[in-house]
């Protein structure tokens, strides 16, 4: 057995094999039924061409068959690819040029789309429809129905030795510009993404078998996690899942509901729920403030965030509710992995910098300077890079100039270094401040919106909130909040600033408010900064 994703999985199939692995929807799977119906894909999609080394793209809502397509690509040593099924035709062509797809598993309702664009994609060869209530043809996109093709193919698990360095690609948009193929060796993902280190102790697993041993130490969690499976974080939740024989219970509805959210809780005794930040946390917190007494919720131990803000006040109050419940933000990027956690503890939105996350740094991570990429020392008040070491990635696909400027070399050592600045507390922490590419420079003075924002969100009127930078004849940029009032509320600036001027300085506070009926966010929560700087520019002016 190797460090790689299939054989892991595998792995636990043997171990566990009637144990409950995955509740998606109406379908329930064992690890042995997962696994039989992955080696279907897999096989099938050998029969089409499909061999090591490969690009497979997956495209669709979550589902069963999103997860048993993208372990049935692994199984095969080729590389599942993820599409955002928001994608319209242009971004669709560059994608499946760019990924050099030859085959697409595909909800139908997205086969037009497919066709659409597939005389522009001549490497793409083959596509699969899973069944989702449309009627959309088949013959659209030249596709076959995924139930039929797993049918004909077979379910035994024949395929030759894998690798460590079998070749994990995440797509990332980030929250600028085209999306980008982060390249990762099996191994090095799953040691920051898969369990491999743990993040209590920080100590590396010795031998891929001790994650499946992990199954033996005590009765399976059920995890939930929220975000599509298109994101990153809803991927290694569920691969870091079932390595260690835990039971996976993914968001599989169209649109997010916080009280279908809280029946699925209770039916299914989950203990764990992943989000990305506000985004999903104010709606599940509203639905369960107005119907606290309707929800058995026993069973819940721990709330964890990552990859987009979740504010101080609303973590307080959902301690509120749960005192006892474990809120945890989970720091990382689609670059680097794991890079720290932080812990809230009661009263902590009462701090100074709310909206400044600290945490506690995972292994091989620091923080370089960006002059002199030296590690910056612990109560340094220099702000730099977050950085991490270790296990990382190769770089972006078919991009050199862009790994060049992302992954430094430093005395040796290869580093991440996605853009994210922070500074290094006295106690060794590590104090996050936001993204370089979307920073805010007014009068020489740098503002991280991400501070700003989580600010304006401590006002009990304010529901969302972006800040960005607009221009400004005397300061270069000024601050500017593009904001979604709670409904019924009557927001103005001098009202939102007074709140966020008790933790933020007072240059940092919005210059400028433009109210919205929803603020943009992608289906995993992350902002969308260029529809917002886009909506400010033309309302400034």
């Amino acid at each position: 057995m190797e460090w790689n994703i299939a054989d892991l999985v595998e792995n636990m199939v043997d171990t566990e094999p009637t144990r409950e692995a995955l509740v998606a929807g109406p379908a329930r799977r064992t690890f042995a039924e997962l696994d039989a119906r992955a080696n279907r894909a897999a096989h099938h999609l050998a029969s089409a061409g499909v061999k090591a080394g490969d690009h497979v793209g997956i495209y669709g809502y979550n589902s069963v068959e999103w997860i048993e397509s993208m372990l049935g690509v692994f199984k095969l040593r080729a590389v599942p690819i993820n599409i955002n099924y928001r994608y319209v035709e242009d971004e669709l062509r560059y994608l499946f040029d760019n990924a050099d797809l030859v085959a697409v598993v595909a909800g139908r309702e997205f086969l037009p789309r497919i066709g659409a664009v597939r005389s522009d994609s001549p490497k793409l060869k083959h596509v699969v429809a899973i069944e989702d209530g449309s009627d959309a043809d088949l013959d659209a996109a030249g596709a076959v129905a995924y139930e039929e093709a797993l049918e004909a193919a077979s379910p035994e698990r024949d395929f030759a030795p894998r690798s460590a360095d079998d070749l994990y690609i995440l797509y990332t948009g980030g929250t600028t510009g085209m999306p980008k193929g982060v390249m990762w060796r099996h191994q090095d993902v799953i040691f920051t993404l898969g369990g491999g280190i743990d993040h209590t102790t920080r100590e590396p697993a010795k031998a891929p078998g001790d994650l499946a041993a992990k199954s033996q130490a005590g009765p399976p969690m059920t995890m939930l996690p929220v975000p599509p499976l298109m994101h990153g974080q809803c991927q290694w939740a569920t691969l870091g899942s079932f390595f260690q024989g835990n039971r996976v219970v993914p968001w599989c509805e169209r649109r997010f509901d916080g009280d279908s959210l809280w029946r699925l809780v209770e039916r299914e005794k989950v203990q764990t729920i992943s989000i990305t930040g506000d985004a999903m946390a104010r709606p599940m917190y509203d639905a369960l403030a107005a119907n606290r007494d309707q929800y058995d919720l026993s069973s819940l131990i721990a709330l964890a965030s990552s990859a987009a803000i979740f504010s101080p006040a609303l973590k307080g109050a959902f301690k509120e509710l749960f005192p006892n419940l474990i809120i945890v933000d989970s720091v990382g990027a689609s670059e680097t992995g794991f890079s720290g956690t932080s812990m809230y503890q009661a009263g902590d939105e009462k701090r100074e910098n709310p909206g400044i996350v600290s945490v506690a740094p995972g292994r091989d991570t620091l923080v370089l300077d960006e002059e002199t990429r030296e590690p910056l020392p612990a109560g340094s008040e220099k702000v730099g890079k977050l950085a991490r070491g270790g296990n990382v990635p190769l770089g972006y696909y078919k991009d050199p100039k862009k790994t060049a400027e992302t992954f430094w070399e430093v005395d040796g050592k290869r580093y991440a270094v996605p853009g994210d600045f922070a500074r290094v507390e006295a106690d060794g922490s590590i104090r996050l401040l936001g993204r370089g590419s979307v920073c805010i420079n007014s009068g020489g003075e740098k503002i991280f919106p991400e501070e700003v924002e989580a600010a304006l969100k401590s006002h009990p009127d304010v529901l969302d909130a972006l800040v960005v930078g607009v221009p400004d004849e005397r300061w270069g940029q000024r601050v500017t909040a593009v904001v979604q009032a709670r409904a019924g509320a009557k927001i103005e600036l001098d009202a939102i600033n007074e709140q966020a001027r008790k933790f933020v300085a007072g240059y940092k506070v919005p210059r400028e408010l433009f109210l919205v009926d929803e603020i943009v966010r992608s289906p995993s929560g992350k902002p969308d900064y260029p529809w917002a700087q886009k909506l400010a520019r033309e309302r400034s002016a």
